[in-house]
């Protein structure tokens, strides 16, 4: 049914006769109610099949008419002399070469024989007419003379449906050898032949009736597309409702495949899982269909314990939806992990934001996807069937919390489509220069640039309000500012969110009650991060607070000082402050202890609880993770993990059910583990510099200053054409704008989705999947496409 269904959707689409859409979705039909929508749907399209096929024999027939007209109208220009012909045309000729040594015919005779005139004539396609003409020069050898014409209407293709130029072609041949070669080319190169009638009057009377029977076929199709319609028309007032009632059946029947007989074959089992909320619902809706059914047998539940591990169930709206379906994208969580889409739902639009900053485009995105959140209702946009519209439609709200935050960090950036706004007014002043006479006329005249010094008195009166100050725009150096300021903030953004995403994973170990994995894996990871990346974030922020405009020019670079900290350099090292040779020396040597740490601690603490450490009565067969059943929690989670402070009973009142310990096992994991960790901080801190390459990018692509000029120019030329020019530039600037910035930024903030997400550290396992290798092959693939 459904197979019929897509049919009868694709018919009504094809004779552009809209789809019903309704407001309620109409319920399950009963069995009986189905077999007769399955048999009315059978007689329907056995109906339409038919009067479908009728009408394509129609078509065709009525298409090799009008051909058949066209070429008799066309090749009566051919014939000059109309008499001369006829008396030619049983004429004999005694003079013929001899065929005896052509390969192409079957022919044994050596002697000359009379051969009579003859025509074929037809319609070829006009990309073969070159070919056609050539080939019938070479195989009859020159006896045959060609004549076409272009037809002035394009005609469809029987074969192909696609419409086409033709050409109409008169061939006049002698003998009938020489007309069996003409007739294999025509059929080789495809070509519609008709019969050539051989006099005036006969062609004058297939002229007329085919004039007749065009007229005819008109009718007959005219009325056969009618009553199509009308059988159309009608099964689109129904097919909305046929269509949800055979997918719900379709679900029903899904659900049922997957239920089991019980022993007497009367009685179908199914074992699901069901959150604990959802039960009285569950009962409600068994007694609900037990009753409409009108069963002897009311359907009941029960609920088992199991030690399996239930599946993961977040639950979400509309505006949660789309965060989640990102984290999901790149793995879920195990059952009562720490779900991270709630602080994707700021980090991911803010981490745009950073990349993308820019006043103007974020603003066109938030009314984007602010139209969609207030028409969100439309059917139109609910049902629609485009996929690129779909995904925006799904993701309103990312858009929407992007184009916001975007517009916030382009009034930080003071960037509005590569241009600044003053509004608060600069506070630079050009005047004080000139005031204590270190500026002169003459030096504006001969210096293309001049540098403002913010040590002069007047020069600088005070920190731009909100934001970079808009005289950044004209200066020469502003790309460095920008890079150096966009590029500290990167990896302070970056360093922050990675050691947050590692917090979050503290929250796993005490709710699973593994203790060990705080001492062994959490502090070592966070100590890692934080002596290595944190003392850069502290030095970017130290070197802030501790230089200014006075004494910027002898701070020690943080790049070198942070290569410096690896190297040990002996002497001739710039540093901050006393003390700092020690302290990174200090940082660098608990950072490299930690790595040991990750990697040995959890294995080894592991095996000595294997072994019967600290009395826990631990058996050799095995160890299981034991946990309090609480009332809420109908199974048991294993893991190679063993709570501290069980009982003996407690962990032995499973026997049989847990997994085999092997430390090879164990030892390999956390090894893949420590690896992937230490290069996926190298790695994600390196991404995060793509927030401020990326922001370059934009920048750089937007309207640029060049273009802002190439249009007033345009604009303002004398010429008629330069207002039409100057408005072409701009269409063509907003186009790419939008298809090249917006678009492309936002794909590529996906990219980063897992980075933004925490998935690395607030998730202990992914179905087994490496989570740093996968963030690896991302940037891979979306540095080569981007």
């Amino acid at each position: 049914m459904e197979r019929i269904l897509g049919f009868l959707v694709q018919e009504i689409k094809k004779a552009d006769i809209p789809l019903p859409e309704g407001d309620t979705a109409p319920a399950a039909p009963h069995l009986k109610h189905m077999l007769e929508i399955q048999e009315q749907l059978q007689k329907l399209e056995t109906e339409l099949r038919e009067v479908t096929k009728n009408k394509e024999k129609l078509k065709k027939n009525l298409l090799e008419l009008t051909e058949y007209t066209y070429m008799l109208r066309i090749t009566q220009t051919f014939i000059k002399r109309p008499v001369e012909y006829e008396s030619c045309l049983h004429a004999n000729y005694e003079e013929f070469p001899s065929l005896e040594n052509d390969p192409l015919v079957d022919y044994t005779c050596m002697h000359r024989l009379g051969a009579k005139l003859g025509f074929i004539s037809g319609l070829v396609h006009q990309a073969k007419i070159e070919a056609f003409e050539k080939m019938l020069w070479r195989v009859c050898k020159g006896y045959t003379i060609l004549t076409y014409a272009e037809l002035d209407e394009c005609l469809e293709d029987p074969d192909t449906g696609e419409i086409r130029k033709w050409f109409v072609f008169l061939i006049s041949f002698w003998g009938e050898q020489i007309g069996q070669k003409v007739k294999k080319i025509c059929d080789c190169y495809h070509c519609h032949v008709y019969p050539y009638p051989n006099t005036t009057e006969e062609r004058r009377d297939v002229i007329e009736g085919l004039n007749v029977r065009i007229q005819d076929l008109h009718v007959v199709l005219h009325k056969t597309e009618d009553y199509l319609r009308q059988v159309l028309c009608k099964a689109s007032e129904s097919i909305y409702t046929w269509v949800i009632q055979v997918k719900k059946m379709k679900a029903i029947h899904h659900v049922l495949n997957q239920c089991s007989f019980d022993v007497t074959n009367k009685c179908l089992i199914a074992e699901v899982w069901c959150p604990v909320a959802d039960l009285p619902n569950l009962r409600r809706a068994l007694e609900e269909g037990s009753r409409k059914s009108g069963a002897a047998i009311s359907s009941f539940m029960n609920t088992i314990t199991t030690t399996e591990t239930p599946p993961t169930l977040i639950r979400t709206n509309k505006f949660t939806s789309g965060f989640q379906n990102i984290v999901d994208a790149y793995g879920v969580g195990n059952y009562r992990e720490v779900n991270p889409a709630l602080y994707t739902i700021i980090t991911f639009p803010f981490l745009f934001a950073v990349m993308f900053g820019d006043f103007g485009h974020g603003l066109l995105m938030f009314i984007f996807a602010l139209l969609m959140v207030l028409y969100e209702n439309h059917p139109r946009l609910m049902r629609s069937q485009d996929e690129i519209m779909k995904t925006f439609f799904e993701g309103r709200y990312i858009i929407l919390l992007m184009g916001l935050f975007s517009v916030y960090t382009g009034l930080i950036y003071n960037d509005c489509f590569s241009k600044s706004l003053n509004i608060f007014g600069s506070g630079w002043k050009i005047s004080a220069m000139f005031e204590k006479k270190i500026w002169r006329l003459d030096d504006l005249k001969s210096n293309r640039y001049l540098t403002l010094d913010p040590n002069v008195t007047g020069v600088f009166n005070g920190v731009y309000p909100f934001g970079i100050d808009p005289i950044w725009n004209l200066a020469s150096n502003r790309l460095s500012f920008l890079n150096s300021f966009k590029m500290k903030m990167s990896v302070i953004f970056g360093v922050t969110h990675m050691t947050f995403g590692v917090i979050l994973g503290v929250f796993n170990h005490l709710y699973f009650r593994k203790r060990h994995n705080i001492y062994l894996v959490f502090l070592p990871e966070l100590l890692f991060m934080l002596c290595i990346f944190g003392y850069l974030v502290f030095m970017i922020i130290f070197k802030w607070l501790a230089y200014s405009a006075e004494n910027s020019r002898s701070a020690p670079s943080i790049l070198i000082q942070f290569i410096n900290m690896f190297l040990f350099p002996t002497s001739g090292m710039d540093t901050f402050y006393t003390g700092q040779v020690i302290l990174q020396r200090f940082l660098f040597i608990v950072a490299l202890l930690s790595v040991p740490v990750m990697l040995f601690g959890k294995p080894l603490y592991l095996y000595w609880l294997h072994n019967g450490g600290r009395g826990i009565g631990m058996y050799r067969s095995g160890y299981r993770l034991v946990r309090k059943e609480s009332e809420e929690e109908l199974s048991l989670l294993q893991s190679h993990d063993v709570e501290e402070g069980s009982s003996p009973l407690d962990s032995g009142h499973r026997e049989g059910d847990g997994e085999e310990f092997n430390f090879a096992d164990v030892f390999m994991s956390q090894t893949i583990h420590t690896i992937e960790y230490c290069l996926g901080c190298i790695s994600n801190t390196a991404s995060y510099l793509r927030l401020w390459a990326l922001s370059l990018a934009h920048a750089r692509m937007c309207l640029t200053a060049k273009l802002y000029r190439v249009i007033r120019s345009a604009v303002g030329n004398d010429n008629e054409s330069g207002p039409s020019c100057g408005c072409s530039i701009w269409n063509l600037a907003v186009s790419s704008s939008f298809s090249l910035l917006c678009c492309v930024n936002s794909i590529h903030s996906f990219g980063h989705g897992r980075s933004f997400c925490f998935s690395t550290c607030c998730t202990t396992s992914l179905g087994g999947i490496s989570e740093q290798v996968l963030h690896r092959w991302r940037l891979q693939v979306y540095s080569f496409f981007l």
